[in-house]
């Protein structure tokens, strides 16, 4: 059984920084692509990044700069770091994968359960 599990949310003060992590299981190889995403009160779920299997990554426009990633295939988890947060962080974040490519996120076919991050003035 395929399983993406998120970790290391939490409250923290503005400024301050994150690391999340998605452990995956279940999947026969590491040629799928990965995804973060956010959900946070009051707005539509956003894409945060994109992970192609050797690490690349694609920014949501609005969020480069303060968001890095780091895949470790030999783990098979993504981190997700976010610096100098602000209030308008506060989400859901989700990772999730498409068995179907390596690269170039399209069908998310796989969802872990998410990890809140609430960051407060």
């Amino acid at each position: 059984q395929v399983q993406l599990v998120e970790s290391g949310g939490g409250s923290v003060q503005a400024g301050g920084s994150l690391t999340l992590s998605c452990a995956a299981s279940g999947f026969t190889d590491t040629n799928y692509c990965m995804a973060w995403f956010r959900h946070g009160p009051g707005k539509e779920r956003e894409g945060v990044a994109a992970v192609d299997n050797d690490g690349s990554t694609s920014f949501a426009e609005s969020l480069k700069g303060r968001f890095t990633t780091s895949r470790d295939n030999a783990k098979n988890s993504l981190d997700l770091q976010i610096n100098s947060l602000n209030p308008n962080d506060t989400a859901i974040y989700y990772c999730a994968a498409d068995r179907a490519t390596y690269a170039n996120c399209v069908d998310l076919d796989v969802w872990g359960q998410g990890t809140q991050v609430t960051v407060s003035t």
